[in-house]
């Protein structure tokens, strides 16, 4: 199991934008083969800061969303919001780790 962090700097301006655009295609990103889950955070102390975090069955279903219709359709929107580069890295997960709850 994979899980995939990316933290997100944003304008000010574009939050809200930016919230929009992930309420309407986390759940078409969780729909992609080999996603368990998505999760956005909000940044403590810093508004402007989102980070997600999407949980992978493997680096290959990783890199086939990273491929998809889907993701081409979503990043560039996403970066034409950002104030800085984002920071994205990918973590093994614990099989036996049970995923966070999203409530």
């Amino acid at each position: 199991m994979l899980l995939r962090v990316v933290k997100m700097e944003f304008h000010p301006s574009n939050v809200k934008a930016f919230d929009s655009l992930f309420d309407r295609i986390h759940v078409r990103i969780e729909s992609m083969p080999g996603c368990h889950q998505v999760l956005l955070l909000h940044g403590h102390g810093d508004g402007a800061v989102r980070t997600t975090l999407s949980w992978w069955e493997d680096e290959i279903h990783l890199e086939a969303y990273r491929k998809s219709e889907l993701f081409g359709e979503v990043w560039p929107k996403t970066k034409a919001l950002f104030s800085a580069p984002p920071v994205a890295w990918s973590s093994a997960w614990p099989e036996s780790e049970p995923f966070p709850s999203a409530e």
